[in-house]
């Protein structure tokens, strides 16, 4: 038969043991939780730039949508390419 002693330090590793369990537990379960929210948080926010940009496109004034040869008339628009703007508009002048 084991000893008084060998008894108490048995029973306080398995007390530890479960009190560790429950924490770990605890901590994972919070971690996917967050992981979660996050991933759903990323997912609103990508379909709002997405319904940012069809109505950016749908909106625009018929002066400022491409027109022909894919050129960009937009001086706001960061790939504007100003030659080619001027050549356009010259050859429909002409």
């Amino acid at each position: 038969m084991a000893s008084t002693g060998v008894n108490v330090l048995r029973w306080s590793a398995l007390g530890a043991g479960v009190f560790y369990g429950l924490y770990h537990q605890a901590s994972l379960s919070t971690a996917a939780k967050l992981a979660a929210v996050d991933r759903d948080y990323k997912h609103k926010q990508d379909l709002i730039e997405q319904a940012k940009a069809e109505y950016t496109k749908r909106n625009l004034p018929p002066s400022q949508k491409t027109t022909g040869g894919d050129i960009i008339r937009d001086p706001e628009d960061k790939n504007f390419d100003l030659e080619a703007f001027l050549n356009a508009v010259s050859a429909e002048q002409q």
